[in-house]
């Protein structure tokens, strides 16, 4: 694998492939070390590309493209998982390219993803891999109730179906389009728990304190940190993440998300091969964001400390908080926002709010854990955001 020795200097052009808002938050942190970003995206205003130094708007897999890409960049990174693998592989035959190909690839396809985890130890709710119809026919009358999941593609509760008995699963698959998935025993869940892993080409990793992720409508809505969950479980899962990272040989950040049962036990959900939603809580409350950490792999510059110097709250911010009352888009009010001084908003620069779309976050910062949660418990309330 190519890695920058020594480090790529500041100027040096960064290539990132994907022009949404964790690409956006790459760019900014990036620049702010002296880098040049440009974005390669088909969207014609997205918003990386509008804040990056160049915006290539092109296919992923558009060959001229990734040859100027190449040309111009030092090193590439992505932004969002499911930028094809080919893309990776044909850019690194010249540049340093970080998460590696392959490494996407496991992370794209949830049959190889939980195969891989478990193959690293780590332990995964009991699932069966469905390819046909058949797969379904034969699968333990244990594992239902359960989750049908599409084996790529989804996100965001997207290409997913809870399922009560084979009769549902199969309609549900025929639903789908028969396109492979997985299906994954419904477990009793205590929690959601996060841990992100910033790892160089080095091998030299660490992770950030872990978060606790509340979901609604298959969406994250907040997440809290530090976790309230026991010192020794958030050990558990950070040592999860660690070996996970190491076992892939994986570089840049990386997300593992955990299910904490009821009894206790830890099961991976599933991996984030880049920065994560549950991780924009760093930019303001640690040392050093998921974003800084991107760019300072993908430059082979030293990882920078993950300590969170404050207790905090990122409060996710959907397109339905716009139509608060309302059939029309309204601009929610943001000085009643940051009229609380804990608060810290961002906003994507997204041109259109539509329902369940992310339009941006807000990260309460407080001097203890129940002041952050407090204050964005009252936010949520401002915004008219149900709980």
């Amino acid at each position: 694998m190519h890695r920058p020795v020594p480090p790529l200097p500041p100027g040096t052009w960064l290539g990132l492939l994907g022009g949404g808002q964790l690409g956006r938050m790459f760019c900014f942190a990036a620049q702010s070390l002296g880098y040049k970003v440009c974005v390669l995206d088909p969207g014609a205003d997205s918003p990386a590309g509008s804040v990056a130094d160049r915006h290539l708007r092109a296919d992923y897999l558009d060959a001229a493209a990734l040859d100027e890409l190449a040309r111009s960049c030092g090193a590439a990174t992505t932004e969002f998982e499911n930028v094809p693998a080919q893309a990776l592989e044909r850019l690194a035959r010249d540049i340093v390219v970080a998460p590696r190909a392959s490494a996407v690839a496991i992370a794209q396809d949830r049959i190889a993803e939980k195969a891989f985890v478990v193959q690293a130890g780590i332990e995964v709710a009991p699932y069966r891999a469905v390819l046909g119809e058949a797969d379904l026919r034969d699968a333990e009358a244990t594992l239902f109730p359960a989750i049908l999941k599409a084996a790529r593609l989804g996100y965001d509760g997207k290409g997913q179906a809870r399922v009560a008995d084979r009769a549902a699963a199969l309609e549900a698959f025929r639903a789908m389009g028969g396109v492979p998935c997985v299906l994954e025993q419904r477990l009793p869940l205590a929690l959601e728990v996060s841990v992100l892993v910033a790892r160089g080409f080095d091998g030299e990793a660490r992770a950030w304190p872990v978060a606790e992720n509340e979901h609604r409508g298959g969406i994250l809505a907040l997440s809290t940190v530090p976790a309230r969950v026991d010192v020794a479980l958030a050990a558990r899962a950070t040592d999860g993440a660690l070996a996970i990272a190491a076992a892939l040989d994986y570089v840049g950040v990386l997300c593992v998300e955990f299910f904490v049962l009821d009894d206790g036990r830890l099961v991976v959900n599933e991996l984030a091969p880049r920065p994560h939603n549950s991780g924009h809580w760093t930019i303001d409350a640690c040392v050093t964001s998921q974003f800084e950490q991107q760019a300072r792999v993908l430059a082979g510059l030293p990882l920078g400390g993950v300590r969170q110097h404050s207790p905090a709250v990122m409060v996710n911010l959907l397109g339905d908080v716009w139509f608060r009352g309302t059939d029309r888009a309204r601009e929610p009010d943001w000085a009643a926002v940051l009229g609380r001084p804990q608060a810290k908003l961002h906003l994507y620069g997204k041109a259109e709010a539509r329902p369940g779309r992310k339009m941006g976050h807000v990260t309460v910062v407080g001097e203890t854990a129940d002041e952050a949660v407090a204050v964005a418990a009252a936010i949520e309330r401002d915004l008219g955001i149900a709980r």
